[in-house]
Parts: structure tokens; sequence; C-alpha cells
């Protein structure tokens, strides 16, 4: 029996740690927080970040490290991209299973070292199997049954064949790839698309609008994952254009959400005060912005919601300088 730890008890992580209960797998979901976690055990209703769905009684839920990952085959990574490190240096220091499979379904990227969460993972742990989930998968609907479609990306072709068997449930079908930086890229620049949709939406704009965000969205992601190594038709399916769709319309969206309350005028600082969950895409977009830098790649809109959150340039003239930029072809 394949026996599987979730590093993460956000609303992700506790999503797929249901879903994979429900398959009949071993499951131990670890967080962070000690008191939250008595708190997950006592009500077995993630309130915080997945609220109105139960936690079966036979999910594990605990704050230790070495009870989460011993004898595991399966060590799912669900912790906020700025603190993935932070755990993994704590797994090395643990007797970690070094034949387990680590699979990655953080979408972000380490604002201090610019590197992926498989770039991570490999420098914390050495040459461990490592596999990436993305796509487009709101917590809730996953959670709640509605069909979802998602991809799992590894080098190597016997892992990504058995997480895929692992996953894969009548309402939860899992796509293959080899290209761990195209998927990786897409699940994580997205969400700063995100954040300029929800802008648009806080400054009241239309769908014509959020049509030219998506489509010139994807194309600056795709300039600088190619530019990183990715393949283009990666960011044509379901973590590249699919995973940009949902997250920059979805209202469970946080990124969006984000985006949105500084249209309105609210500032970072006060969006991040009433919030419980982390929007991925407000460090990203620094990573991002760094990023594009180091390659010289073109990205206007990415720039610019990373003058918006860090340099606290106004939206309008945001909305302004790129509609007013030198003409191209597209």
């Amino acid at each position: 029996m394949m026996k599987i730890a979730v590093l993460g008890d956000g609303g992700w992580g506790t999503t797929l740690a249901i879903l994979l209960s429900r398959k009949g797998f071993q499951l131990t979901l670890w967080g962070a927080f000690a008191d939250y976690v008595a708190y997950l055990n006592r009500k077995r209703i993630n309130t915080k970040f997945l609220p109105g769905v139960k936690i079966p009684g036979d999910i594990e839920v605990t704050h230790s490290l070495t009870k989460a990952i011993s004898g595991k085959n399966l060590i799912i990574i669900a912790s906020p991209s700025q603190y993935v490190r932070a755990v993994l240096k704590k797994v090395k220091q643990l007797d970690y299973p070094q034949e387990a499979i680590y699979l990655s379904v953080t979408k972000g990227i380490e604002v201090t070292s610019l590197k992926r969460i498989s770039e991570i993972i490999h420098e914390e742990l050495g040459s461990v199997s490592f596999a990436v989930l993305s796509g487009p998968t709101i917590a809730h609907e996953v959670a709640g049954g509605l069909p979802t479609t998602a991809v799992i990306a590894s080098h190597d072709k016997q892992v990504r064949r058995r997480l895929q068997d692992i996953f894969m449930t009548e309402r939860f079908r899992i796509y293959t790839n080899d290209d761990v930086i195209g998927v990786e890229l897409g699940g994580s620049l997205k969400n700063i698309i995100a954040i300029a949709c929800g802008i648009s939406d806080g400054l009241g704009f239309g769908t014509n609008t959020k049509a030219g965000l998506l489509s010139r969205g994807l194309a600056e992601i795709s300039r600088l994952g190619q530019a990183m190594g990715a393949r283009l038709n990666t960011f044509n399916g379901l973590s590249g254009l699919g995973d940009l769709v949902t997250t920059c319309i979805s209202p469970y969206s946080r990124n969006r959400f984000v985006g949105e309350r500084i249209g309105k005028g609210k500032s970072l600082a006060q969006i991040k005060r009433n919030m419980q969950m982390i929007a991925e895409g407000v460090p990203t977009a620094k990573s991002a912005y760094k990023l594009s830098l180091k390659y010289k790649v073109e990205m206007p809109i990415a720039r610019e919601v990373y003058n918006v959150l860090y340099k606290n340039k106004s939206p309008q003239k945001v909305v302004r300088d790129l509609m007013t930029r030198q003409k191209k072809e597209e």
C-alpha cells in the first residue's frame, strides 16, 4: 500500500490529502503550526483554508515532521513557495526516505535565489525522484468533485506514469509531460497576470481588457519560459493557458482578489492584513521581474505589476503606460 505524506495544511494540500484518502491510500497531513494542527484534529474541517469540507477520520494530521515522512513512499510538498526551502532543510536533518518520490504542488519561485521548487528539492535533498503537479486546480472545486484536469511533469517516464495512476479519478484527470521547467513556470507566472486581471476588475474595466491581459500575459510567460529552457507548446496546455484562464477569472483566486482590492484603492499592506491565505503572485512578481532582467526578456505586464506592488505606482498610470507603449507587431 502506497503511504503518502502531504507537507502543508493549506487548502490545496488538504484537498489532495482528501482526494487520495478517498482512493484508499494511507495519508498523513503535516502542518507547520501545532495549535492549528490540534484544531484540525478536533474539528476535522480546515476552516481557514478549505471551509465546509470534512477531513476524513483516517487522515492522520500531525505537527511532527518525523511522523509525517517516516516510511512514506510519496511526499507531496504543498508549502508556500517562500517556505519550501526551510521545510526541506528540516526534512534533510531527519532520516528522510531517499527512495520516496517527492512531488511539488507549489506554484512559485523563490525570491532570494530565483530557483524553481524542483531545483530547491535537488539542492536540499540530492538526487531524489521528483515530479511537479500543476494546472487549473481550484481547491474548492476539486474537493467538491467537480471535473478537473491537471498535468504531472517529470523527467522520469516511470515516475510520471506511476503518479498519473495514483492521482487519476473519474473527476480528476491527469496528463503527463516531461517539460518540468515549462510546467513549473506556467503555474507560477500566471499568478502575476491574475493580479493584473484583478486590478482591471477593480478599476471597472471589461471583457476586452481582460482578454488582452490574458493573451499578452501568455506571450510574456512563453517568452521567459523559452529563454529558461522550456518548450513553447507547454504554455498552450493545462499548466499554461489552462491555469492562466482559471486563475484570472475564478472568484476563489487569491491573486485575482489581491489585484481587485488594489484596483479599488487598497494598499498591499492592508490587503495582507485581512488575508488568511498567501497569494503566490505577490512574491512571484518580484522573482519574475528579476528573471526578466537576467534573461533580457521583455515582460511589460509583469514589470508593471511589480511596480504596483513594490514601487507604489498607481494602477491608473500603469494602464496609461501599457496602452501607450511603442507600437509593435503581434
